[in-house]
């Protein structure tokens, strides 16, 4: 109950711009109830990441799951991110992308949590062009490492671009490529 209340704010307002009190108030536990489930703050942001991560990640298993071939696991990641900015699965965007940002520098526990969901993330995606490849349905010449890297760091730029400008379009327009991309220079 703790995390999941607390994710959302960790989510929202980044490690630094949550406060003990701010965990207190949405669970309506006192300070000794926190000190009693968890040894830190930083206990607490750290699996507040995890179950935020957790979340995203179910949510885009389901929506490839019922997927056939490699280019419809990759169009249905790209349905799936269409209504991110709108509809997250937690509150305050991506979690990933949240964490990252903030952690980079600063918080070195939660830098290593990201880049390990980073990685995996990006290995899945890996793995479905490498699979394509291998199965004949992307061109032989592709380079699934690349790919997987473009279309991470494209679908995360457009998350950011999108949100900042409070403009969705951002990010569609930039899914519309990533399909364009696939159909085109990618299905064999």
């Amino acid at each position: 109950m703790i995390i999941e209340k607390a994710a959302p704010l960790f989510n929202k307002n980044g490690y630094a711009g949550t406060s003990l009190s701010d965990i207190m108030k949405v669970t309506g536990l006192a300070k000794g109830g926190l000190y009693g489930n968890f040894k830190s703050k930083d206990e607490i942001a750290a699996m507040t990441f995890d179950y935020s991560f957790q979340k995203v990640k179910t949510a885009v298993l389901q929506a490839i799951t019922p997927c056939k071939t490699c280019s419809d696991k990759l169009y249905a990641i790209l349905d799936f991110y269409s209504n991110y900015i709108t509809n997250p699965p937690i509150s305050g965007g991506c979690p990933l992308l949240n964490t990252s940002v903030e952690a980079d520098d600063s918080f070195p526990f939660l830098k290593t949590k990201a880049r390990a969901a980073q990685n995996e993330m990006l290995a899945s995606l890996v793995q479905i062009f490498q699979t394509g490849k291998k199965n004949g349905e992307f061109k032989k010449d592709i380079q699934p490492q690349r790919e997987g890297e473009m279309m991470y760091a494209l679908i995360e730029g457009g998350i950011v671009m999108a949100k900042i400008n409070d403009a969705p379009t951002i990010l569609h327009r930039i899914l519309d490529r990533i399909h364009e991309h696939i159909k085109t220079d990618l299905v064999g």
